[in-house]
């Protein structure tokens, strides 16, 4: 997963340097910020995606998984995008994990609303 967020990041033009003392953080601060954005955003799908899976398998019938998982790729990441969008740039890392709780309630929510 960190692979591709590098090579991502490279791509887009951001420094994929870590530093020496804490390897997992990125030395520069937008890198780091992106790096925990790209993890909300794929936990964030992840459960989507299981929470779409459920139904289906109760009901033992064939789906055309790649349309659904790009449905819901799709909407997880606009509100994802969403989420983040209305975060001001001076809220730093305690931002982003609010932002990061905020979608695993609202993950939590409509899970349980569904069941």
């Amino acid at each position: 997963m960190r692979q591709a967020f590098e090579a991502w990041a490279q791509r887009d033009g951001h420094i994929v340097r870590r530093r020496e003392d804490k390897p997992e953080e990125y030395l520069v601060y937008e890198t780091q910020r992106r790096w925990l954005i790209w993890q909300a955003a794929l936990a964030h799908g992840q459960k989507a995606a299981e929470a779409a899976q459920k139904p289906a398998q109760a009901d033992a019938q064939p789906q055309k998984m790649l349309a659904d998982e790009a449905a819901v790729r799709n909407r997880v990441l606009n509100e994802v995008l969403d989420a983040f969008s209305e975060l001001d740039d001076n809220a730093g890392v305690e931002g982003i994990v609010k932002v990061i709780q905020n979608l695993k309630k609202k993950a939590r929510a409509q899970a349980e609303e569904k069941v």
